[in-house]
């Protein structure tokens, strides 16, 4: 068996007028994150050059102590963790299941954060705990559970390092802040006051690979054999050349011995699939479900994520605005945290634009773009025929969002705000670090593909996001590099 076919699935944005300077970036063409608000330069630079020069404190929500409660509270610094890594690893010291621990979301790994945790355990034990590089600080009990997404948001201090112009050369501290306050100002006129482009990251996406949105193509068809091969054999930009020659393998002469011996041990996902097929080779849809149960959910919700930003992207291109509604657009109500409540989203009319758009503007209103599903809808008029011309182009205009072989991969779909919110907004120049202090990449320098340079200014930036928003987005705005800088 020979796989020559290309994945052709279209899910590679095209190239046009959305105000985009970044070179090619094949994985921001494959999750959609092509173009920007606003016709300027950018900055380019490169951020967590070292991990102090990403920090991220969690806003809380208030939890009430009660030295009788079950539960310990703790606020957890963690330096260069991950965060559910440092709960596994936490939950062995304590010797209490993971399921014990509660946290109200997950932060950037190569980062400063610091977030409150819940745990089901006596507090002494709690504060008995050693673990490199985190401090646990015990604040008492209480009888509150917390959840995912159960906080206000997250306070940002992140420098970018090595600014560059668009042809690499270094940009002075005072080109890039003239810069910053450009883009800035150009904002503010394109979205209004703190509101930025609510793409969606790549962290959404997983690795670097950009592959679940393609495999998630597959699921919502219920293509197994395609979905377990594209997981498998897809490309990725810049992998070891161990992998490099795996995935040709597989896709040259299909899944064989000599294919599984070419597999890193560290590809474990994929081997188990590949055994699989060995033993069972007909059998593609039990080679996906090797894959953990998370991750098979997140291939859906990175295809409706590569929906949402392209969806966004041609707005822009069609001067549609992100923030002030037109006939036929699906809008809802922020509540107190930022969030959208999705159950409150109604069709704008022409007799109710203009209300409707004061509430948008005040920030009580928001503008709503497709997390497509079984049982969400589009928008109407202009806003509709760009939502179902995204779903057309990328071949899931007639999918039903039905995963009958798997159904808690069915989705009912969503809608997301197109703008997010940003707070407390302030940047400054700070000083360049010493060189054996940054990190592998600085050190190996800028490649022909790189927006930076170690000669360019470096700049602190300060922020407060809402929940579920992403810091490195409203970077982006400014910087304008690659995403691989990010």
């Amino acid at each position: 068996m020979k796989l020559l076919e290309a994945f052709p699935l279209n899910l590679i944005a095209s190239h046009s007028e959305v105000y985009s300077l970044q070179p090619t970036d094949t994985l921001a063409e494959a999750i959609g994150l092509v173009g920007y608000a606003t016709k300027d330069i950018g900055i380019g630079g490169v951020l967590k050059s070292r991990v102090a020069d990403f920090r991220v404190d969690e806003i809380a929500t208030k939890i009430t102590l009660n030295p009788k409660g079950r539960f310990t509270v703790a606020k957890v610094t963690l330096t260069n963790w991950e965060t559910n890594r440092f709960c596994n690893n936490l939950s062995k010291k304590l010797g209490i299941s993971r399921n014990r621990i509660f946290f109200a979301g997950t932060k950037d790994k190569r980062a400063v954060t610091s977030q409150l945790f819940v745990i089901d355990a006596p507090q002494f034990k709690v504060a008995e705990v050693e673990i490199n590089d985190v401090i646990i600080e015990v604040l008492g009990r209480t009888h509150q559970k917390i959840g995912f997404g159960n906080h206000r948001g997250n306070r940002f201090t992140i420098v970018v390092r090595g600014c560059a112009h668009p042809d690499g050369s270094p940009m002075t501290e005072n080109e890039a802040m003239a810069e910053v306050d450009t883009i800035k100002a150009n904002m503010v006129q394109m979205l209004g006051e703190g509101r930025a482009p609510n793409w969606i990251g790549p962290q959404r996406f997983g690795s670097g690979r950009a592959v679940t949105a393609a495999v998630g193509a597959r699921v919502v068809q219920e293509r197994w054999e395609d979905a377990a091969l594209t997981y498998i054999a897809k490309e990725g930009a810049d992998e070891k050349d161990t992998v490099a020659a795996f995935r040709a393998h597989i896709r040259e002469h299909g899944i064989t011995e000599e294919g599984l011996a070419l597999a890193p041990d560290w590809l474990g996902f994929e081997r188990r699939m590949v055994e699989h097929l060995l033993k069972n080779p007909e059998d593609f849809f039990g080679a996906f479900r090797k894959l953990p149960n998370n991750l098979q959910l997140m291939t859906v919700h990175a295809l409706q994520s590569v929906v949402f930003n392209r969806s966004l992207k041609k707005r822009l291109e069609n001067g549609l605005s992100l923030t002030t509604p037109v006939t036929g657009d699906l809008v809802g109500r922020l509540d107190e945290k930022g969030q959208l409540a999705v159950s409150s989203c109604v069709t704008v009319e022409e007799r109710t634009a203009p209300r409707i758009g004061r509430n948008c503007d005040l920030g009580r209103l928001t503008v709503t773009g497709p997390l497509p599903g079984r049982d969400i809808r589009t928008c109407e008029g202009k806003p509709g025929e760009i939502e179902q011309s995204i779903l057309e182009e990328m071949d899931l205009a007639d999918t039903t969002w039905m995963v009958e072989a798997i159904p808690r991969l069915t989705t009912s779909g969503t809608r997301r705000s197109l703008t997010t919110s940003f707070e407390d907004f302030s940047v400054e120049v700070t000083p360049k670090a010493a060189e054996e202090t940054l990190g592998e990449r600085w050190n190996k320098g800028p490649d022909d593909d790189s927006r930076w340079h170690p000669d360019g200014a470096c700049l602190k930036f300060r922020f407060t996001l809402p929940s579920g928003s992403y810091a490195t987005i409203l970077l982006r705005e400014y910087m304008r590099g690659p995403l691989n800088q990010l």
